[in-house]
């Protein structure tokens, strides 16, 4: 199996002004060529680092990949330093001139003199065509190594790769790796550790743990000569934690809880409507994050004061007044006039305290109420997510709790 690197231009990336999705891409991409991508890294917009850089990825990869510095300006080095570690000349392409001047009488744009210098390809090269800019990207080969450039822009980047550099990088493929992901929710990544640990040290597929905010995932990895057998490898460890962590799993490859809600929402024919207080609205913005999601939402109510509680869901003023608006007796009574309110078969209704502070009877931030009611029944659930200064945290795990919670109910987990 070849091996490769990754190595990122920019210093814009550096600084945290571009989330750099392009590792990400590539990464999946070399994967499931049977490509290993043993390192990855970030360099500035800086010649001698650059070319340290990619000299020592040289030395212990077989394939190295560049994103970025390709363009017209003069802190834009990385095709000039490439070629100077691999020992390739410049020379300009004049069908890669023609290309770039076409590209700006396309959009009425007179060229700049200083795009000239993206003409200059490795003599001896392979040039990738850059259908949606004006960097080509470009391969060099040597002595048993393999340098690929390609261009930062993801939008740029992405196609290049797909119908330029992966066939081209086809005779270095031995194989494919393959992963797939089980996501879990409602049991912490040790308890999760202690029900599936025998299967941590498999080898082949590997299962490996990762804990996110409200959530763990399980990645199962496979490596076999071909995408399908390595498939084939993972299904069986897939049924395996499947059986084991039974309603806790909430999706296989699945992107997100709110797209499982949607989906599961869609194929029952049901309609959800929520009543928000601590959240803010959060859990209505996930939903409606999701394609489709306009023909199961009904509405979102944010009722931060308790007289919108009062009015608008119908929550009794003794409750408020008794139990107090963070407590499970209003949570419970949101969920009902949020129902009510949309005229929809599940009502969500969530209360809480998302810091720093406390609230006026002294509860501790990080207290949340969720309650889930349909027709017939209500249920409710006590959070306490031990942030109490992580209000950001607070909010998006009590919107995924919730949304947890209407996917128990319709997968029938809720109430036996």
């Amino acid at each position: 199996m070849h091996n490769c690197e990754i190595i990122c231009v920019g210093t814009e990336l550096l600084l945290g002004d571009i989330l750099n999705t392009n590792v990400r891409f590539l990464s999946k991409e070399l994967a499931a060529m049977g490509i290993a991508v043993l390192h990855q890294s970030v360099i500035g917009d800086n010649s001698e680092r650059l070319a340290n850089e990619v000299r020592t990825a040289l030395s212990r990869s077989d394939i190295v990949i560049t994103s970025g510095g390709l363009g017209p300006t003069p802190d834009d080095l990385t095709k000039e330093i490439c070629c100077e570690v691999m020992g390739f000349e410049l020379t300009v392409d004049k069908k890669v001139l023609n290309n770039i001047e076409s590209y700006f009488r396309s959009k009425g744009i007179s060229m700049a003199a200083s795009n000239k210098k993206q003409a200059y390809i490795p003599a001896g090269g392979t040039v990738f065509r850059n259908d949606n800019g004006t960097a080509p990207g470009a391969a060099m080969e040597k002595d048993g190594k393999c340098l690929i450039l390609l261009p930062g822009p993801p939008r740029e980047l992405e196609p290049m790769f797909i119908e330029q550099a992966k066939p081209f990088l086809k005779k270095y493929s031995s194989g494919s790796i393959i992963s797939h992901t089980v996501r879990t929710m409602g049991i912490g990544e040790s308890a999760l550790a202690e029900m599936v640990g025998d299967l941590l040290g498999n080898k082949n597929p590997t299962v490996a743990p990762y804990a996110k905010d409200g959530e763990v995932l399980l990645r199962i990895t496979a490596a076999a000569v071909d995408e399908k057998s390595a498939h084939e490898l993972c299904k069986p460890m897939i049924e395996q934690i499947r059986a084991r962590l039974s309603s806790y799993v909430y999706g296989i490859d699945t992107d997100s809880i709110e797209q499982r809600v949607v989906e599961l929402l869609s194929e029952k024919g049901k309609k959800i409507a929520l009543a928000e207080s601590c959240t803010g609205g959060y859990i209505a913005k996930r939903i409606t994050d999701i394609p489709g999601s306009s023909s199961v939402f009904d509405c979102g109510i944010v009722s931060y004061a308790n007289q919108t509680k009062v009015d608008i869901l119908g929550v009794s003023p003794d409750t408020l007044e008794i139990s107090g608006a963070v407590s499970k007796q209003t949570a419970a009574e949101m969920a009902q006039g949020a129902r009510r309110a949309g005229n929809a078969d599940i009502g969500i209704g969530v209360t809480g305290i998302a810091g720093p502070g406390n609230d006026s009877s002294n509860k501790p931030a990080g207290l949340i109420y969720i309650a889930l009611a349909d027709k017939d029944k209500t249920f409710v659930d006590k959070l306490i997510t031990g942030r109490s200064f992580d209000r950001e945290y607070n909010r998006y795990v009590a919107s995924s709790y919730a949304l947890n919670m209407a996917r128990l109910y319709l997968e029938g987990f809720l109430g036996g």
